[in-house]
């Protein structure tokens, strides 16, 4: 009898320690449940928070759409380069001084170091690759510096044609004083100024067919 009382004992007890552990478990699992609810809703919301940015947005360039993927901080100039491969933009002092990544907006000449890539989605960039045609005449600009031998080094000579591009898409019988006005925007590490100058104005000459 003594026995059997044990037996009976033993076997709430092994009852009520099984009933305890699954109510345990039936209730970190309706917590983790919760929470995981919770902060699914607060990353959702996160997601679309004012002054979030689109990563993968579409530029035009040189006349083409082109599909990248851009982080918010990022610059042109590196998106040109090391994004879509355009490394005719040159980085040289990376802090709108220098001229070097001198690109077209709209036509308007802009130091793409110094632009945010967002900031340009809905308007055409023009490069220097973009410049020549398709069947690979150079631009007059182009023709006129591979004729006169405007630069040395020729680090600084994409930025320096794309004003040049500005210039005469602007004007196309500009004086020598206003054609160093418009190329006041970019250095020459060489100081080849006076040949850069002569082919700014062979430039004009070829844009207007003379």
């Amino acid at each position: 009898m003594a026995d059997q009382l044990e037996m009976l004992e033993e076997t709430d007890k092994s009852l009520s320690r099984r009933k305890f552990i699954k109510g345990v478990i039936a209730g970190g699992a309706a917590t983790y449940s919760a929470g995981y609810l919770f902060r699914t809703g607060t990353v959702r919301a996160q997601s679309g928070a004012a002054g979030s940015v689109e990563r993968l947005i579409t530029l035009n360039v040189n006349g083409q759409e082109r599909r990248v993927d851009v982080m918010k901080q990022e610059t042109l100039a590196t998106t040109l380069r090391y994004k879509l491969g355009l490394t005719g933009t040159k980085m040289g002092c990376d802090r709108a001084e220098c001229g070097s990544c001198t690109v077209l907006l709209d036509g308007t000449t802009h130091y793409s170091c110094s632009v945010l890539t967002h900031s340009v989605r809905g308007r055409a960039v023009t490069t220097i690759e973009g410049l020549a045609d398709a069947d690979g005449t150079l631009h007059p600009v182009q023709q006129a510096v591979v004729d006169g031998a405007g630069f040395q080094c020729a680090f600084c000579a994409p930025g320096f044609i794309m004003s040049m591009v500005a210039m005469v898409d602007a004007n196309q019988s500009p004086t020598r004083a206003e054609a160093a006005q418009a190329l006041s925007g970019n250095l020459c590490r060489c100081c080849d100024y006076n040949k850069i100058l002569d082919c700014a104005m062979s430039a004009a000459d070829y844009t207007r067919g003379v």
